[in-house]
């Protein structure tokens, strides 16, 4: 049984580990980039080329340290930022690892797709507004991304949720999702991973322990599911 919480939940359980000075974002990067390495081993491209698109918050930051921690591992990784910033710690830290940052319009970002055996989705995660929606570069990025990966062997990795589904109750209200092979989500399974129509986008789910179980344990999920 998986149980499904809000992403509020997951922040308040989070909440008193992150004043303690726990490095939650560290632990997660290191256990998706441990996820990525298996799906690279899979594909037969341990040394890839990764594509990873990387959003301006906390989700562009758990990936764009990933892409450090894979790119003094000798793996070719690229970055798009799909906003107007990087996470500043994480992007100085991918950028000191050789990992290639480059500002690609949507059919750049196409051709890197093409030729890529993984692409990280790292463009949004629980701070989704309201209206999960991709807007603006980003929804232009994953427009021009989504046929190509739909019609080549590339994989792909969601960083905590699929970017444009909402995290508490799977809404979708912009097709332009790229549909992932395997989410990585950390803490706690976020309800909208599974409901549908959000489920369907998430291919396998890996819950990553980031140690929140006393908190969790005392709040009730949004949905449990086999």
């Amino acid at each position: 049984m998986v149980a499904g919480y809000s992403a509020a939940q997951v922040r308040a359980a989070e909440a008193p580990h992150l004043a303690a000075g726990e490095p939650l974002m560290r632990r997660a990067a290191s256990a998706l980039a441990a996820a990525v390495r298996r799906e690279l081993r899979a594909t037969d491209a341990p040394a890839g080329p990764v594509l990873v698109l990387a959003g301006t918050g906390d989700n562009g930051g758990d990936a764009l340290f990933a892409a450090a921690e894979l790119a003094d591992e000798g793996v070719e990784v690229t970055a798009v930022p799909t906003g107007m910033r990087l996470h500043p710690e994480a992007g100085a830290a991918a950028r000191a690892a050789g990992v290639r940052v480059l500002e690609a319009d949507a059919s750049e970002a196409a051709a890197l797709a093409e030729r890529a055996a993984l692409v990280v989705d790292g463009i949004l995660g629980t701070g989704t507004a309201a209206d999960s929606a991709l807007r603006g570069r980003a929804r232009e990025l994953v427009a021009g991304i989504i046929p190509v990966v739909e019609h080549t062997v590339a994989r792909v990795v969601a960083v905590d949720l699929p970017s444009g589904i909402h995290p508490d109750d799977g809404s979708v209200p912009d097709p332009t999702v790229l549909r992932a092979d395997l989410t990585v989500t950390f803490g706690a399974a976020k309800a909208g991973l599974l409901i549908e129509p959000g489920a369907d986008y998430v291919g396998e789910l890996e819950v990553v322990d980031l140690g929140l179980g006393d908190e969790l344990a005392a709040m009730t999920p949004l949905v449990e599911r086999a």
